[in-house]
């Protein structure tokens, strides 16, 4: 009898051990193990090289930094943080190879990016099939509309953007006929569609639409079937180097109606690309451009003058918002891996509880029915003028 209790006894401890060490490893709850050599990775897919460059190398300036700042003050929960970059080149097709070597190889606990719509797009599938969270820095509508539960962004919408426009043309400048010229890229097109079709909503015509390619550096042509059409402004939906190169055609081509470019263009390469031909610009952008339209003593402001002072410290060079996209990208994910550690759903879970947290280019609050967290009243428009940002009146 006392053989059998004690044998019974064993049976039970043993039980018990292996349930504790389920509860340790969660392994009972479909969870991944925590990263081996305390050390949280986050992948990203970022444009680096190629015509998205100017997006993607700010981008990963601000991640590198992030991650300094991070490590220097001892991790997050006693780990340190690793942001794994692969460059998708500016080609889609690139970016889900990169994504899928994070996920499946590197053990990534969310991945960023990628810069551009077209990438991200291509991204969206793998990481609804690994349910990995992605929190994208391009703005493209139909990356978060419809809501996809693992798809988030930093960046301002098309639309947000648009809407913008669309108000600065109606009040400001009081057109009713404009002409669009875009890349035809997934970007380009997504903002040019949408515009076509919110502009009479607004008392606008949309007179001439023409396109031109990433790679384009000469839009002359497309520039002269649109002077034949007589807009009384232009809007140009791209990012670089094409919306420089089409700035320098209308100067040579003396064309003096306004040029109202698309968020795309919100950095230094713009003014330095266009040269002279960049002066009296108007384009959507962050408010963290001109920090003065922040309100003064807020979360926000705090926000953008801390990341300004590191990163110009860090770089030699001001911040623009495509390192703003990257660098709230990143905090957003940390802050959420600080409650739910190494577990992918609590993570994309957190995130999607984000509320009220003050990044560079807004305050975010993420829902159930909203994956984009800003709203428009984070957007100012924004003249360049001798070369300086203001705000266009």
């Amino acid at each position: 009898m006392s053989r059998i209790r004690t044998t019974g006894s064993a049976i039970a401890l043993l039980l018990a051990l292996v349930v504790l060490a389920f509860a340790f490893t969660g392994c009972g709850s479909g969870s991944k193990p925590a990263p081996t050599g305390g050390t949280y990775k986050i992948g990203a897919v970022l444009s680096t090289s190629n015509q998205s460059a100017p997006l993607g190398q700010p981008e990963q300036n601000a991640l590198l930094l992030l991650e300094k700042q991070i490590n220097a003050k001892g991790g997050i929960n006693g780990n340190k943080v690793k942001f794994i970059i692969e460059d998708d080149a500016s080609d889609p097709a690139s970016a889900t190879v990169a994504i899928n070597k994070l996920i499946t190889q590197d053990k990534v606990l969310a991945v960023i990016g990628s810069s551009s719509t077209g990438a991200t797009l291509a991204m969206v599938p793998t990481a609804e099939k690994d349910k990995v969270t992605l929190v994208c820095c391009a703005a493209g509508t139909k990356i978060t509309d419809p809501v996809n539960p693992y798809i988030f962004r930093t960046p301002p919408t098309d639309s947000m953007a648009l809407t913008k426009v669309l108000e600065y043309l109606k009040n400001n400048l009081k057109v009713t006929k404009v002409a669009v010229l875009h890349d035809a890229n997934a970007f380009g097109t997504g903002g040019a569609d949408e515009l076509v079709a919110k502009a009479p909503s607004y008392g606008i015509t949309v007179v001439s639409r023409q396109q031109y390619n990433s790679t384009d550096t000469d839009m002359t042509a497309q520039l002269t079937k649109i002077q034949q059409a007589n807009p009384q402004a232009l809007v140009v939906w791209g990012t670089n180097p094409g919306p420089s190169s089409i700035a320098k055609n209308m100067q040579t081509l003396g064309m003096k109606i306004p040029y109202i470019g698309s968020h795309g263009i919100a950095n230094q390469s713009f003014i330095s690309l266009a040269g002279p031909a960049a002066n009296g610009v108007v384009f959507p952008g962050g408010r963290l451009l001109i920090p003065s339209t922040i309100p003064a003593g807020s979360p926000w402001a705090t926000a953008v003058a801390d990341f300004s002072k590191a990163y110009q410290a860090e770089y030699n060079a001001p911040i623009n918002s495509f390192a703003a996209h990257g660098y709230d990208a990143g905090n957003i994910i940390l802050d959420a891996i600080k409650t739910a550690g190494a577990d992918p759903a609590a993570i994309r879970d957190q995130v999607e509880k984000t509320k009220d947290f003050a990044g560079v280019d807004g305050v975010y609050t993420y829902t159930t029915k909203d994956h984009n967290g800003l709203t428009t009243n984070d957007l100012i428009m924004i003249k360049i003028d001798n070369g300086k940002w203001v705000e266009a009146k």
